[in-house]
């Protein structure tokens, strides 16, 4: 896997908040083509480092470096024309639109006509609407939510809205997609299918980033692993060398030399 090229990078990034330190000079690499775990304890500042590589929020010190491209002070748009799209912690759709209008959303991030105009039924930007569509009902297909492109989106169960979510994620055709524990809430087999999801998704060529407190879903679907602790750096390997790794134990339960307490599920 080391011999697969960088696709993110992050030296020394620091984020305060006055006097309070959420990221401390963290380092890490996220390679072309793999799953990345971003894991660790509650606080650890997971969330922070997501918003800070999609630009809402900006280092304090450090460099985050992706495909080429230093992110300092980059609004996120931009970062997001570059290549870099994510969903939330907590779901965020738009009320009062249908499923199918959703992904649309995120498929006029890269097209020169906006979505309103297209509504609007102008001349120029018809083509870019027939477009968009048909590339959206494809994207709903793809995680499986062919059948629910005229359902409205918050009449949808939580794991669906999550797909749905992920759907508008991929429609500006990103190439790192970043998680923010898609499988929150979520029973065994709902995660599981995320986490197949998340495999396809990768075999496809696209680059994820995943925040994730499930263990099992980590160790089943991450082909690498990042383990985060009050901001800094704990562990980083494969995921199961960090789950076994006796700090990380620490930094979960408060104890050491007990490896064997975080445990894979399924």
């Amino acid at each position: 896997m080391h011999d697969t090229p960088t696709l993110l990078q992050l030296r020394a990034v620091a984020k305060h908040f006055g006097g309070v330190a959420a990221v401390g000079g963290l380092s890490t690499t996220v390679r072309k083509g793999t799953v990345h775990g971003l894991i660790g304890p509650n606080g650890a500042g997971k969330t922070t480092v997501i918003n800070l590589i999609t630009g809402l929020f900006h280092p304090t010190d450090g460099e985050i470096l992706f495909d080429g491209h230093n992110l300092e002070a980059k609004p996120p748009h931009e970062i997001a024309a570059l290549g870099i799209s994510r969903t939330y912690q907590n779901v965020r759709l738009f009320s009062g639109m249908s499923a199918l209008e959703q992904v649309l959303t995120g498929c006029f991030l890269k097209r020169g006509s906006s979505l309103f105009a297209s509504f609007a039924g102008l001349p120029a930007a018809r083509r870019n609407w027939e477009e968009a569509r048909a590339k959206s009902l494809l994207l709903l297909a793809r995680v499986g939510m062919a059948g629910k492109a005229d359902v409205l989106a918050e009449t949808l169960s939580y794991g669906e809205q999550r797909r749905i979510e992920i759907a508008r994620a991929l429609g500006s055709d990103p190439k790192l997609l970043l998680l923010d524990e898609p499988t929150a809430g979520m029973n065994h087999a709902e995660s599981q299918a995320i986490g197949q999801l998340v495999h396809e998704l990768r075999d496809s060529g696209l680059t994820i980033l995943m925040v994730e407190h499930n263990m099992g879903l980590v160790t089943e679907f991450c082909d690498s692993c990042t383990v985060m602790n009050f901001g800094k750096l704990l562990a980083e390997g494969t995921p199961r060398s960090c789950i076994d790794d006796p700090e990380v134990q620490a930094a979960y339960f408060g104890r050491k030399n007990d490896a064997k307490r975080i445990q894979p599920v399924g």
